[in-house]
C-alpha cells in the first residue's frame, strides 16, 4: 500500500503542526508582500496617473536614445527677447523643443539639467507629445498626443543648482528616428542669466508667453534654434538594447548640418544601424561646438565631462572620441606649444580609454579631419598640419583604441592632404557638409556595435 507524504500523527499535538506549518507559510508570503510594496512605494494618490506597467518580451532596460552636452549659455544664444531680462530668463513662458530618438520605447523619461545655472530652475509644467507631421523643428503638436510629465508622482520639480531631474515614466509608443515634441512651461522663470542650454541644436525651438503646454499650435511664438535644459530621453528597451556615445566637438554636434535635417553624421549612422538584423543600438550625441580636450572652452573639456557625458549615460557600451582639432588649432603656431599639445592630447586620449575601461566600455578612435586653409586654425609653417599628423599617426598604431576609424583617410583631397576635398567643405575648410557627414556615417563599420 502506498505510504503517506507525512507519517500518520501518533497523536493530537502532532497532527496540528501540518497545520502550523502552513499558517507559518501564508504568514511569511504576507510579509514578502507587505516588504515588496515598500520597495514599490506608496500607492498613488487619487488623481494621479499610475505609472506605466513594464515593457512586455522579457527584461528590459532604461537606454539613453537622445542626448544633449549640457553647457554655460553664452550671451549670443540667450533666449531670444523679451524673454531673457537682467534678472532672468522665460518668466511666464511656453518652451517647445523637438528631439529624435534613436531607439524605440512606448515607456519613455526625461532629464532636464541645470548643472551651470546661477539659480534653481523651477519647471512648473511639462509635457511630451508627437509633433505635427512628425516633423522636427514644428511649433505644432498632433491632437491629443500630449501625456503630462510627473516628476516623483508631482506634476512640477524643481531642479537645484548644478543637479539635474529625471521624469517619472510615461507611455508614448515612438518609433526608432521619430521626432517628439517637448513643451515646458516656467510660471516664474529662472531667476539668473546663467542658463544651460545646448546652442547647437541645428533644431528649431520655440518660445510663447503664457501656458501653452498642451496647445496644438502655436501662432507667434518666437523661434530660436537652440535647445535649453533638455539634456536627455530615455527609452525603456530589450536587455541586449546599448548606446554608442559620441565625445567631439562641432563636426560631431553638425555645424554644416541641414537646420532640422537630423543630418549629422551620428544620426545618419544611427539610421544605417536600424537596417535588418542590425542590433539594437542608440547612438547618443555628446558633442558641443568649441568644445576642446584639454582645456575648457565652449562647455568643460572633455576629460572634465566624460562622467558626466559617457559613464553616466544609461545603457554606454561603446564610445567613439572624435576631438582635437580645436586644441591644435587654439594653441600657438609655434615648434614648442604645438609639441606639448600633441604630447598632451595623446595622453588624454590614454587616459579616456582607461577610465572608459574600467566601466566595461569599448573606445573607439577616430582620426582628426584635415583643416589646411582654415582661418585661424592653418598656420603657413604646418606646424599645426604637423601635429594633427602626429595625433593621428598615434591613433592609428598606439594600440590603445579598441578599433580606429579613419576619417582622415576618407576626407581629405588626394592631390593637397592637408586639406578637405573640395565636395565636402562647407567653405571654411574645417566643417563638412551634410554630403561629408554621410560619408563619415558610411566610414563607421556596424560590425563594431555587435
Amino acid at each position: 500500500m502506498p505510504q503517506p507524504a507525512y507519517p500518520r500523527p501518533r497523536d493530537r499535538r502532532s497532527a496540528v503542526y501540518p497545520y502550523l506549518a502552513a499558517a507559518l507559510v501564508m504568514a511569511l508570503v504576507a510579509v514578502a508582500a507587505v516588504a515588496a510594496q515598500a520597495l514599490r512605494g506608496p500607492a498613488p494618490a487619487a488623481g494621479t496617473p499610475a505609472a506605466a506597467p513594464a515593457a512586455p518580451g522579457g527584461p528590459a532596460q532604461w537606454v539613453a536614445s537622445w542626448t544633449s552636452m549640457p553647457q554655460l549659455t553664452e550671451p549670443a544664444n540667450m533666449p531670444p527677447p523679451p524673454f531673457t531680462q537682467d534678472d532672468g530668463v522665460l518668466r511666464d513662458a511656453t518652451l517647445r523643443q523637438t528631439v529624435r530618438l534613436t531607439v524605440p520605447g512606448d515607456r519613455l523619461r526625461f532629464r532636464f539639467s541645470n548643472a551651470f545655472g546661477g539659480a534653481e530652475l523651477p519647471i512648473t509644467r511639462a509635457a511630451v507629445a508627437l509633433p505635427a507631421g512628425g516633423r522636427a523643428g514644428v511649433d505644432g503638436i498632433v491632437p491629443g498626443s500630449s501625456r503630462p510629465l510627473t516628476f516623483s508622482g508631482r506634476p512640477a520639480a524643481t531642479v537645484p543648482v548644478g543637479a539635474q531631474v529625471v521624469s517619472d515614466p510615461v507611455r508614448l509608443d515612438a518609433a526608432p528616428g521619430a521626432n517628439l515634441t517637448v513643451t515646458l512651461y516656467l510660471a516664474d522663470g529662472q531667476a539668473s542669466t546663467d542658463v544651460t542650454s545646448h546652442p547647437g541644436s541645428r533644431t528649431t525651438s520655440y518660445v510663447l508667453a503664457g501656458d501653452h503646454t498642451d496647445t496644438a499650435a502655436l501662432p507667434g511664438a518666437t523661434a530660436t534654434d537652440h535647445w535649453y535644459f533638455l539634456s536627455g530621453v530615455e527609452a525603456e528597451a530589450p536587455a541586449r538594447t546599448r548606446a554608442a556615445v559620441v565625445l567631439g566637438d562641432s563636426l560631431s554636434d553638425g555645424r554644416g548640418s541641414t537646420t532640422n535635417g537630423n543630418d549629422r553624421w551620428p544620426d545618419l549612422l544611427n539610421d544605417r544601424l536600424r537596417g535588418p538584423g542590425a542590433p539594437p543600438v542608440a547612438v547618443v550625441n555628446q558633442a558641443a561646438g568649441g568644445n576642446r580636450v584639454l582645456d575648457d572652452g565652449l562647455g568643460p573639456n572633455a576629460l572634465a565631462r566624460l562622467d558626466r557625458d559617457v559613464l553616466a549615460v544609461s545603457g554606454a557600451r561603446w564610445l567613439l572620441v572624435f576631438e582635437g582639432i580645436n586644441d591644435i588649432g587654439t594653441a600657438p603656431a609655434t615648434e614648442a606649444a604645438q609639441r606639448e599639445t600633441g604630447d598632451e592630447l595623446v595622453a588624454a586620449y590614454d587616459q579616456i580609454v582607461t577610465r572608459a575601461h574600467a566601466q566595461g566600455i569599448r573606445v573607439y578612435g577616430a582620426t582628426l579631419t584635415p583643416f589646411g586653409g582654415s582661418t585661424p586654425y592653418d598656420d603657413p609653417a604646418g606646424l599645426r598640419e604637423a601635429t594633427r599628423q602626429r595625433v593621428n599617426d598615434w591613433i592609428r598604431t598606439s594600440g590603445r583604441f579598441d578599433a580606429v576609424v579613419d576619417f582622415d583617410a576618407v576626407t581629405r583631397d588626394p592631390a593637397h592632404p592637408r586639406a578637405l576635398l573640395p565636395a565636402l567643405d562647407t567653405g571654411d575648410h574645417l566643417h563638412l557638409n551634410p554630403e561629408g557627414y554621410a560619408l563619415l556615417a558610411r566610414t563607421v563599420p556596424l560590425r563594431l556595435f555587435r
